[in-house]
């Protein structure tokens, strides 16, 4: 039990020491850490605001999986920040310290398994028939067996280990905490691991079926995205397997806004890619986007034009796009038109043929006929 006090004590002067920062926050001199913790913590929580305000004015209802699990993911993210930049600052002390740690407990549920839900709730854009049914439903349960036996057990420990500094209670937590966030790391990376990879298994298949350009591109993005995804998560189990806690959880605010982002970008193109095929209504209400209406007036109509057009030398109405050429009835009607007009005019052309043929041919045997009475 000595060796655990010892090394609690030693991991809180020595930030780079293992464990340090798990009990109590930082008490060292090095102000470039200083510097760093600030760092991250507020790139984190400006990149949870800036996510928050994006979805907001993105989404047309708030309503569907995808939406919910983006929003709540994405607000995770700033009391998970703060939490930790309160702890590691010293600037809740006592009896306060609880409210960090109630603080970066409440952030990294939604966080975690709020981004695996994101991911989990793109899946049915790719897969199909019984097979994609089947995959959707053991996904679901990975996500939620997880959530449990993961979340639960280290929040327990988490809260044992921020006790009172050098107790013999608050060392076992310790020790049982630098076991268990090792293995819930683990796990949450094998199911990030699990979803990603699916996407990118669908996505290769898909490519070998599709020419379009277009279409290859998107789904080019969207594994390549999965990737740094993977790659991102393989740095946040490197800093654990060190045990660089500091480092760990500063970085893995981080981490998560910049994999929230390059998620939302790619299921924008996604929607649309999926959109040209048949999608029922489940589908399109559990993505939340809703597509807008063909009557309304587009974004770009509602430019003003007066910017980049010299409007006084227009002499017509170019406010508004002319209903009777953009319009499928007009075009249709107009078509027709056509049509009959070509028939009028080759009709009329044959009459006028037939009637210039029979005056020549008059006025060729005319002559013929006052020669003949003549002679006669």
């Amino acid at each position: 039990m000595s060796d655990l006090s010892s090394s609690t004590s030693s991991s809180r002067a020595d930030w780079a020491s293992p464990g340090a920062g798990i009990t109590g926050g930082y008490d060292g001199n090095s102000v470039s850490l200083k510097i760093i913790i600030v760092f991250f913590a507020g790139l984190a929580m400006y990149n949870s605001v800036e996510l928050v305000a994006i979805i907001l004015f993105t989404f047309k209802k708030y309503q569907g999986l995808y939406f919910w699990s983006l929003l709540l993911s994405s607000i995770g993210i700033l009391p998970y920040a703060l939490g930790f930049l309160l702890k590691y600052m010293s600037v809740t002390t006592g009896n306060a310290r609880w409210g960090a740690i109630f603080l970066l407990t409440i952030g990294w549920y939604p966080m975690i398994t709020g981004q695996a839900l994101v991911l989990w709730s793109r899946l049915h854009l790719l897969l199909q028939g019984s097979r994609g049914d089947k995959i959707m439903k053991y996904t679901k349960w990975m996500i939620i067996i997880n959530a449990i036996v993961l979340h639960i057990p280290t929040t327990v420990l988490t809260w044992g280990s921020n006790g009172d500094p050098g107790s013999a209670a608050t060392d076992i937590f310790v020790y049982g905490y630098n076991i268990m966030e090792k293995i819930q790391m683990v796990g949450f990376f094998c199911q990030e691991i699990v979803l990603s990879s699916i996407y990118i298994i669908e996505t290769a298949r898909i490519l070998r079926e599709s020419l379009q350009p277009g279409t290859r591109r998107t789904l080019q993005q969207l594994v390549l995205i999965n990737g740094v995804i993977i790659v991102m998560d393989l740095g946040l189990l490197g800093l654990e397997a060190a045990s660089l806690y500091i480092l760990e959880t500063l970085t893995k605010g981080v981490i998560y806004s910049i994999k929230l982002k390059l998620e939302f970008a790619i299921l924008g193109k996604l929607v649309k890619f999926v959109g040209g095929q048949a999608v029922d209504d489940t589908r399109k209400a559990s993505v939340g986007f809703v597509p807008a209406d063909r009557n309304s007036t587009s974004i770009d109509n509602n430019m003003n034009i007066s910017e980049f057009v010299d409007l006084n030398r227009v002499t017509t109405d170019v406010s508004y796009p002319s209903q009777t050429s953009d319009s499928l009835p007009s075009r249709r009607k107009s078509a027709r038109q056509v049509g009959r007009d070509f028939e009028y005019e080759f009709a009329r052309f044959e009459h006028l043929e037939a009637v210039t043929t029979l005056d020549d041919e008059i006025s060729s045997s005319t002559p013929s006929s006052k020669a003949a009475n003549e002679h006669v």
